[in-house]
């Protein structure tokens, strides 16, 4: 029996597992992929959004300033990146010019520090690339940059540490309550108890709601389709460079990310298909034209990939967090500014919780903190030299374009969450997310995998499932 089930890993649903475990509660994350951030966290901007955008008075405008006014500290204790690099928020006529008064107006009462209008000059005087058309641009300097999939692990990984259990490929296809319990059943037959079920599951929340018999939102997807540039063209922008925003979203960006590439879009699209992750011809099309009014001298012929994300778009128009009855908690339409918001999300969830009657004692033992695994990129040479001394692995390079080495990937396979596929391998060290996007490195990266796993070599996934990458041997004792 656990004190609480939370459906989903991402990061919100991570963020909540971590704030849990601070007190003394038996928690359980319950997520359908065979890894952790594989939903909206996987694919989305990365973007610390400032606060400037959310209608004030709700959630969405609540949780986007105390998540922002969080991040930074959060980031810290886990070991993930983060940069504070600011954003701008451009126009090109006087309808812009208007939004963007709007804009800082609500971001004033929102309580957003530092916003100020700029002159098209003015902006183009602070980023440089800025396109000849901008002619006016709303900037807010406490904008800033994570990666989402790492802050995702690191929060997972975090609780995990912290005593929380982690089971993936748990597809939820039931949910019972009696006599103050939740069995939540999978569909392969495992089940779960827990006196309180957190419903963190994304695009899937609706459908987890209505398990219990909610049917008072609805969750639509929303598909973002973007373009990654290689590392080559870092310094195009050091700001994140928005457009205004529109009824779907906040439009296509012009970003650096906090490993040094530049990451343009995403598209907006409506669909039915909650699995449909396909990059499209004309979306792709879209990106380029408005990215390249946005910024002068994108060179697209450096694209290393493309892909879509999926965001969780609710009925309601603003963050779904609510109890339609007893001890289970609904946390649906987590769109943008959810990863901004994630951490205070969790401090909410907590609140929520208390009021309900959990018992919420801090622990003595509880540890924040969380060494990153990046930290080897960021040692001196004469450290590097000495960690190499103690463990040669580290000097054998995997992956060329990102330099990766042995030690590293195999600390990350031994580190919670654990990956169990090369794609894992991928969002924890950055390998095979180079220029050759794992050419050369993939079969490395099996070999390792299926020691670390004791399976055989050709049992081991791209992205888990049945996504296999070797089929058979062509030759024996390999």
């Amino acid at each position: 029996m656990f004190d609480v089930a939370i459906i989903g890993a991402g990061v919100v649903g991570g963020m909540v597992a971590r704030e849990l475990t601070r007190y003394g509660l038996d928690v359980v994350l319950l997520e359908k992929e065979s890894d952790v951030a594989m939903g909206a966290t996987r694919a989305n901007s990365g973007i610390v959004h400032a606060g400037f955008d959310a209608k004030e008075g709700t959630l969405k405008a609540r949780m986007n300033l105390r998540g922002s006014e969080m991040m930074e500290e959060v980031c810290r204790e886990l070991g993930v990146k983060y940069r504070r690099n600011g954003s701008i928020v451009v126009g090109f006529d006087g309808e812009d010019e208007k939004t963007l008064r709007q804009l800082l107006a609500r971001g004033e009462k929102n309580g957003v520090k530092g916003l100020r209008l700029l002159t098209g000059d003015e902006a183009r005087a602070i980023e440089v690339n800025l396109g000849e058309g901008v002619s006016c641009a709303l900037h807010a300097p406490t904008g800033a940059i994570v990666c989402p999939y790492e802050l995702c692990m690191a929060a997972v990984g975090n609780a995990m540490d912290n005593g929380a259990e982690l089971k993936l490929e748990f597809n939820v296809c039931k949910i019972d309550y009696t006599d103050g319990v939740y069995t939540v059943k999978s569909s392969d037959g495992e089940q779960v108890e827990a006196r309180y079920v957190i419903n963190s599951a994304g695009i899937f929340s609706d459908d987890i709601a209505r398990m219990i018999g909610d049917t008072s939102f609805s969750i639509r997807a929303r598909r973002g389709e973007y373009i990654l540039l290689d590392r080559a063209c870092e310094g195009l922008v050091d700001h994140t460079v928005f457009r205004c925003p529109t009824a779907m979203g906040k439009g296509v960006l012009v970003s650096p990310t906090v490993d040094g590439n530049i990451l343009i879009g995403p598209t907006a699209e409506d669909i039915d298909d909650k699995n449909d992750r396909k990059t499209t011809t004309r979306g792709m099309a879209n990106v380029r034209k408005l990215a390249a009014e946005q910024v002068r001298g994108i060179d697209f012929s450096k694209t290393i990939t493309s892909f879509t994300g999926l965001r969780s778009t609710g009925s309601t128009g603003d963050f779904i967090i609510a109890s339609p009855r007893d001890n289970f908690i609904n946390l649906g339409g987590i769109e943008s500014p959810g990863l901004t918001s994630a951490p205070a999300i969790a401090e909410y969830v907590r609140e929520m919780l208390a009021d309900m009657g959990a018992d919420l004692s801090l622990r003595d033992d509880f540890d924040p903190n969380r060494r990153p695994l990046h930290y080897f990129k960021e040692l001196s040479e004469d450290e590097k030299n000495e960690m190499i001394a103690k463990n040669p692995e580290y000097a054998h390079v995997i992956c060329r374009c990102e330099r990766v080495s042995e030690g590293e990937i195999l600390e990350a396979i031994r580190t919670n969450p654990r990956p169990i596929s090369v794609d894992g391998v991928k969002r924890r060290t950055r390998a095979t997310m180079g220029r050759c996007q794992g050419g050369f490195c993939t079969p490395y990266i099996v070999e390792l995998l299926a020691a670390e796993m004791n399976i055989p070599y050709e049992k081991v996934t791209k992205s888990g499932g049945k996504s296999y990458i070797n089929l058979s041997k062509t030759k024996e004792g390999i």
